[in-house]
């Protein structure tokens, strides 16, 4: 239960994560399609790579703009330097973080930069702390973010990225009584309950909507956009950055 309004995204995340000055961007996944789209609007020139051929397709089908390809990103078949930005959006925690963090250095043109995002809701706000502990009763891992979050800690600890930048932003989004209805009974551990339970708990929830929102207006779900940056160190990578004698390697 992470996704968020794409255009309700905040333009000032969109300034810090995004080259300075349009360059070549690697996108890694297919979740990071959107945002990839927010880069290449800005001039950059993003290939987007996820490691199913269909996922690649289905990223160029909705997004036009970006080219794609298949490829592993612990196995990246480019040349070394080849890009300014690598970017990860919502799949950190889905790579073989050692290996891709390798990769992704190799690939990294001097003074290159990778870029993470994560957009996870905030429960700050008293009705939305409210609302997961309603979801918790049925699901402990309900709006959580542990996972994801905890991949970040590798870049951290890696020599190739070693000074690690983060910043947060707020994003709202307007979400209708039905909407969150739709919201809840659509997360795949909840969808499992049995009737009796579903029906319970859209009551729960249906009931904190009504005493939360103010008719006719929409209640305002409030998300934090976790962005983190940063700049390749190619000191520990020594032969790697040399091409290969054999081997297929992409020049973008």
């Amino acid at each position: 239960m992470t996704n968020a309004s794409p255009s309700a995204f905040p333009m000032a995340a969109l300034d810090w994560l995004a080259p300075t000055v349009p360059g070549r961007v690697l996108a890694v996944g297919r979740s990071s399609a959107v945002t990839a789209n927010r880069f290449a609007a800005r001039g950059n020139r993003v290939l987007l790579v996820d490691r199913a051929g269909s996922a690649a397709r289905a990223g160029r089908r909705r997004y036009p703009h970006l080219e794609v390809l298949a490829a592993a990103p612990d196995a990246l078949p480019f040349a070394p330097c080849t890009f300014d930005d690598v970017l990860v959006a919502q799949g950190m925690h889905l790579l073989p973080t050692g290996l891709a963090l390798d990769e992704f250095a190799r690939v990294l043109a001097p003074g290159g930069r990778l870029s993470v995002l994560y957009t996870v809701r905030d429960d700050s706000v008293p009705w939305v702390r409210r609302l997961a502990a309603i979801l918790r009763a049925y699901d402990p891992e309900a709006m959580t973010s542990a996972e994801e979050l905890h991949s970040v800690s590798a870049i951290a600890t890696s020599p190739h990225f070693p000074l690690l930048e983060h910043r947060s932003f707020r994003q709202w989004v307007p979400i209708t009584r039905d909407g969150m209805l739709e919201m809840v009974s659509s997360a795949p551990n909840l969808a499992a309950l049995d009737e009796t339970d579903v029906t319970r708990l859209l009551d729960q929830v249906g009931a904190l909507y009504d005493s939360s929102a103010r008719r006719p207006e929409p209640l305002l779900l409030p998300y934090s956009v976790l962005c983190w940056r940063a700049e390749v160190n190619h000191s520990e990578l020594g032969s790697a950055l040399r091409p290969p004698e054999d081997g297929l390697q992409i020049n973008f």
